[in-house]
């Protein structure tokens, strides 16, 4: 065996030597040079080549030696370089397993490249894709067997191992036979383009490898197959001709041009393709299933000549059509044939199928126009078949099988099997079959091609550049794994669903991972979020797909070629970008003048800043001629530094939210939000108002200067959106919310049962009522407490109570500091609630369950006072009057902890409090839901009510009319920029209160809009001197919003009609506002002048004050009348751009009369006395004064009249008789103002 060794040593050595000879190196570099070469080979090709398969007969490398075979090799390598007379001694060869495991980067080889054309080739291909860098150059050399692997691969193999090739046109006379790469590019599995889960990268041939030895070229020998050689190769059309009659072992060859290839699919546990064969009026399928010919799928292309060998005619069991040629383990490909039987009449020069480029606007329009279904949004289209030839341009998911073609068409291929090779930026395409369809989806290009089982795609050119610097972009980080098209292939949706649904994804990764959710779940979130959204499909699919059919039938069916188009689907967008989007249009969208009323041109300059200081501004979800919103994100309870409201957060930020839901009482109706189990739910909202409150201070002097910024001091805005819960769609609950949903089903089946024990439960437990009110008071002990549930490792002991909210005050910044360092203001509320039974002890949080018998043991009339400060403050928003809740303690089996504390009163003396109970940042409340316990939604009162009531302290419940920004403050305060509010408030009657709120030491409270009903808890109702009632608000105050109204449409309830003889003799002065129908009596006094807008003084070419120096000035009217509605009389105060309908004038003749006062400044006018400012010859005040008696002025009016508070109570007057005097009570007139005048 030494011996042996030793003998093959020598032979090597001397093969070594007759390779130098042959080249006679001139230096040791080139001497080392050859080495390495001849050692690759001998460790590397020869093994592969000697124990491997023999190569085909006649091929003339057969028994060669080693340094036969490496000359072969440098030959070759010398010449493809650039300088072929000299040895590349900078280049190394590399074997397969040293490329896998050491090259981590994707690069470029190329021999005969020189420095300067590969600077521009770089140059090229960076400026063709801007934002890509060229691939990197690398000097290496690569040699094996191009060999055939699983699945259809092809592989480039040596002795070390082998790797994945892709090539562009493949010959058949490449496999199995050694071959140089002069021309390739290597992707490792970590670069874009490259599938992660393949661990390995694989290798790009461009252009052909160069054969290492000559191989026995295509002839007309006849072939093992039966006898059937290329020879007698038949036609396409005698082919067709012989599927109708099928002859048991018969074999054909058959030649034709590749009309379509389809994808290689994999159909329990059997890998196949089609392809067909076509000529001028014929086609026949061409069915590849045998795993050593599933090569060919790289070989066929669209528009080759080609010829099969040894086909034979077979059924396809699945498929409705007739015979197929199906390809046998003897079948051979000749790729590239030219048929030269003179007597066949199917001659190959049938033109290659219409290639697309690009795409016409006229194409487009008349696909849009091929099916005008209706004049709704929503559309059904028929696509077009064409074919396209392009340059992949940007890869929006490779996961979800989306690109760019040409910058302006996107590609679909989710319809087809996943790429083995996935496409890369700078990838040229060629496409053949594919579907073309115009706006199936708003946010993709207008121009889609997608591809369906019938599609061809092959890749012409491969990229030249790496991934993109701006591959984090949201829309680049839809997730790679496949979720999406494995949806599509079990749902079967249409294109247009699933487009959308890609872009959610990517839209949803932005937003949602990975602080809400995992990456992992966005795909199958964005899909059930489809199945809501689009429910014309009914998230059910459209039936099984066939494949057979969609492959091999003609004329050609298949998912893609009908789709639907609806311009106005869902737009998805972020809080944080819903927030900015509503800031940034609150004061873009707006004009200043357009926020002032009708009259805003005769205000004052105090008038304009105070009617501007407040201003909102709402749209809804579904907004006109635009996408309608939906937003995506957790419920979660307010934090110490947000709005006192439930917040909407995803990954990207929060909103506060107003949020009410649908009573579970018979009548229906909205009530304020009080479900704890919606928080942490991830939801969607598709039907919301988005609110944006305006706070502004200005110093504008007059109407006119409203255009110039310089007079705006501080700008301010709130947003927060308004929705109900039961618009909401639950994509995540929480456990709570499953809990709920469980329970919300028992109930709905054993309703009546648990009505009956809850009853006889309340009836055995009233007796013990006031022991168990006595043992509570006096020590926490072991009767009190019941223990339920098994101990666990895992669990968390905590002890619970049930309670049912009766009182809530509002919440506020309150000093609760125990000693100076812990001074500051904290918010702070409080709630009286009624404990519905003893304490209870659990091994793990019970939450939201349903309560148990225990909990209901023993009846309990106690009360307690809970006091929620910091961090337990954020529970504000869900305890609602009336609401049963489950009060847990965490970490702990100690029962006091939940028994309140009594105040300390002297001996004997007898305390009507409750005890109070400081709740804890660590504790939670959950809502329970037991409907004989929970006690009737409490009554409140009405307007009325309080308006006719005596009560000093008054819950009330109204809706929104009117609201006015009493005074500014700076914008660094707790309450934001207002410190006071007055909201007019309604009830269904009309009447009207007005409220006032102090906000200087509470949190903002959003919501009060008007259309908005609220719940007015413990606000103080008081009576002007005028008699006038009025409320105003306390620190224990509390404002909840009820209803949501429609902002759009919001208009309060008509004003009460009212008689003035009732109205003037009975005083109802509770009722403000009401409607008179009358009759002018007569002018009492008309008043028009020119005033200053700064001070008020009159203005005639200036201000007539000599320390106001204003130069602007505005018109201001007033008149005073009598009216009469048959039951009495009332004097009647106009003012502003009302006077101008009142005296009949039209709006030339107003300005007309304006111009004519402005030399003078003012007139007064009494029509039943003389002018106290002009003579009798004034003509202009003979022109007021036939104007105000003329029956122009004198006539029917209807009117929304508010009184005076300035009413004067009866008064004695004196009359004179002759001699004598008469002295008498008389009532004054009933004074009203008038808000809106209507001519008959």
């Amino acid at each position: 065996m030494l011996r042996s060794a030793v003998s093959d040593v020598t032979v090597l050595m001397d093969s070594l030597q007759l390779f130098l000879d042959q080249f006679q190196p001139s230096g040791e570099a080139e001497t080392g040079w050859l080495k390495q070469v001849f050692s690759f080979v001998s460790q590397h090709l020869e093994p592969e080549l000697s124990g491997h398969a023999p190569l085909p007969a006649g091929d003339v490398m057969t028994g060669v030696c080693v340094d036969q075979l490496s000359v072969c090799v440098v030959k070759k390598i010398q010449e493809n370089m650039c300088v072929t007379h000299l040895l590349p001694v900078s280049y190394r060869l590399v074997s397969v397993s040293e490329l896998l495991s050491q090259q981590h980067l994707s690069c470029v080889g190329n021999t005969s490249w020189s420095t300067n054309q590969q600077r521009a080739w770089a140059k090229e291909a960076e400026l063709s894709l801007p934002g890509h860098l060229a691939l990197p150059r690398v000097n290496l050399l690569l040699i094996g067997c191009l060999r055939e692997g699983g699945a259809g691969e092809w592989r480039l193999t040596d002795a070390s191992g082998s790797v994945r090739c892709e090539c562009l046109s493949p010959s058949p006379l490449w496999l199995n036979r050694p071959v140089f790469l002069p021309h390739w590019n290597y992707i490792p599995h970590n670069a874009p383009g490259q599938d992660q889960d393949e661990g390995r990268g694989y290798l790009e041939l461009i252009g052909s490898p160069v054969l290492l030895c000559p191989g026995p070229e295509q002839g007309l020998a006849p072939t093992p197959g039966g006898g059937a050689g290329l020879s007698r190769a038949l036609g396409v059309r005698e082919a067709a001709g012989l599927l109708d009659n099928r002859t048991r072992g018969q074999r054909v060859s058959v030649f034709g041009l590749v009309g379509s290839v389809c994808p290689q699919l994999v159909v329990a546990g059997t890998a196949f393709f089609c392809f067909w064969l076509t000529d001028e009026s014929h086609a026949v399928r061409v069915l590849v299933k045998d795993r050593s010919r599933l090569w060919w799928t790289q070989c066929v292309y669209v528009g080759q000549s080609v010829c099969v060998t040894a086909l034979r005619v077979c059924v396809l069991r699945g498929w409705r059509g007739s015979n197929i040629l199906c390809v046998t383990d003897q079948s051979e490909i000749h790729t590239n044939y030219t048929h030269t039987d003179t007597h066949t009449d199917t001659p190959l020069d049938t033109p290659p199928p219409l290639m697309m480029s690009h795409v016409d606007d006229e194409d487009c329009q008349e696909v849009e126009l091929e099916r005008g279904a209706n004049q709704s949004g929503f559309r059904m289209k028929k696509s077009r078949v064409v074919s396209y030839q392009g340059a992949v341009t940007e890869v929006v998911s490779e996961g979800a099988g989306l690109y760019v073609i040409d910058r302006k068409v996107g590609l679909c291929l989710a319809y087809q099997p996943t790429l083995r090779r996935k496409l890369r930026a700078g990838d040229s395409v060629e496409l053949h079959h594919v579907h073309f369809l115009y706006r199936p989806c708003p946010d993709f290009p207008p121009s889609m091609l997608c591809t369906c089982l019938r599609s061809s795609l092959r890749v012409t050119t491969f990229s030249r550049v790496v991934g993109s610097s701006s591959s984090s972009s949201p829309d680049s980080s839809c997730p790679g794994d496949g979720v999406l098209p494995r949806l599509l292939l079990e749902k079967n949706m249409g294109v247009s669903e699933y487009l959308w649904t890609c872009h959610l994804s990517s839209l949803l990764t932005y937003s949602l991972v990975p602080r809400v959710v995992k990456q992992q779940c966005v795909c199958v979130l964005s899909w059930k979020l489809m199945e809501c959204v689009w429910r014309r499909g009914g998230g059910g699919g459209g039936g099984r797909r066939d494949i057979y059919s969609e492959m091999l039938d003609e004329p050609h069916t298949c998912p893609l070629s009908q789709y639907s188009t609806d311009p106005t689907v869902h737009q998805s967008i972020s809080v944080s970008e819903l927030s900015r989007s509503l800031q940034s249009e609150s004061w873009s969208s707006v004009s200043l003048r357009s926020l002032l009323s009708s009259g805003g041109s005769g205000l004052t300059s105090s008038q304009i800043n105070s009617a501007l200081a407040w201003s909102f501004r709402t749209e809804t979800g579904d907004r006109p001629r635009q996408r309608p919103l939906l937003v995506v994100g957790v419920l979660e309870l307010p934090s110490e530094t947000t709005d006192q409201t439930l917040q909407l957060r995803d990954g990207t930020g929060g909103v506060a939210c107003v949020v009410t839901e649908t009573r579970e009482e018979e009548e229906g109706g909205q009530r304020a939000a009080f479900n704890t189990a919606w928080i942490g739910c991830l939801v969607c909202v598709q039907q919301f108002t988005m609110v944006t409150e305006r706070f502004l201070q200005s110093d504008f002097p007059s109407y006119q200067h409203l255009d110039q910024d310089q007079y705006i001091t501080h700008t301010h805005c709130r947003v927060y959106l308004q929705f109900s819960l039961d618009h909401l769609h639950i994509l995540s609950p929480s456990v709570a919310m499953i809990t709920h949903l469980s329970q919300k089903g028992e109930e709905s089946r054993g309703d009546v049962t648990g009505r009956k024990q809850t009853v006889e439960e309340e009836e055995e437990t009233e007796g013990a009522a006031t022991a168990e009110k006595k043992r509570r008071r006096e020590a926490a002990s072991s009767s009190v407490t019941m223990t339920t549930g098994p101990v666990s490792s895992g669990s968390r002991p905590c002890v619970s109570m049930v309670i049912r909210v009766e009182e809530k005050e509002g919440v506020a910044w309150r000093n609760l500091a125990a000693g100076p360092k812990e001074a500051g203001l904290t918010l702070c509320f409080s709630v009286r609630a009624a404990v519905i039974g003893p304490v209870v002890s659990w091994w793990r949080d019970p939450k939201n369950g349903p309560m148990t018998d225990r909990e209901m043991e023993t009846e309990s009339r106690d009360k307690v006072v809970l006091v929620l400060s910091g961090g337990s403050a954020r529970w504000f928003p869900l305890l609602q009057p009336g609401g049963l809740y489950r009060l847990t303690a965490p970490n702990t089996q100690d029962p006091s902890v939940l028994i309140g504390c009594g105040v300390s009163g002297r001996k004997g003396v007898e305390l009507h409090t409750d005890s109070t109970l400081q709740v804890r940042s660590d504790w939670k409340l959950h809502t329970v839901t037991r409907p004989l316990l929970q006690a009737l939604s409490p009554t409140h009162l009405s307007v009325s009510d309080v308006l006719d009531c005596r009560s000093e302290l008054v819950c009330f419940q109204a809706q929104v009319c009117d609201r006015i920004s009493l005074n500014d403050r700076t914008s660094d305060s707790g309450a934001g920029v207002c410190a006071g509010v007055r909201l007019t408030v309604c009830d269904q009657t009309g009447r009207s209160l007005q409220v006032y709120l102090d906000l200087s030491h509470t949190p903002y409270p959003p919501g009060l809009l008007p259309g908005n009903t609220l719940l007015l808890s413990g606000f103080q109702r008081r009576v002007s001197r005028s008699g006038g009632v009025y409320c105003s608000s306390l620190p224990v105050s509390s404002i909840t919003v009820v209803s949501l109204g429609d902002m759009s449409s919001a208009r309060p309830p008509p004003a009460p009609m009212m008689h003035l003889g009732v109205w003037a003799v009975s005083r109802e002065k509770r009722c403000i506002v009401g409607q008179v129908r009358g009759h002018v009596v007569c002018f009492l006094f008309l008043q028009l002048q020119w005033s200053c807008s700064l001070c008020g003084s009159v203005f005639i070419q200036t201000c007539s004050s000599p320390q106001c120096r204003s130069s602007s000035s505005v018109f201001q009217s007033k008149a005073k009348i009598v009216i009469d509605d048959g039951t009495g009389e009332a004097h009647l105060w106009v003012s502003g751009a009302l006077v101008r309908p009142l005296l009949g004038l039209d709006d030339s003749q107003w300005e007309g009369l304006q111009r004519a006062l402005r030399v003078r400044g003012h007139v007064r006018v009494y029509p039943r006395g003389r002018s106290l400012v002009c003579d009798s010859d004034d003509p202009l005040l003979h022109f007021l004064l036939c104007v105000c008696s003329s029956d122009v002025v004198c006539r029917q009016l209807s009117l929304t009249c508010r009184t005076q508070n300035n009413q004067r109570s009866e008064e004695m007057k004196r009359f004179s008789r002759g001699e004598r005097d008469f002295m008498t009570r008389m009532t004054p007139p009933l004074q009203l103002t008038c808000l809106h005048l209507n001519t008959d």
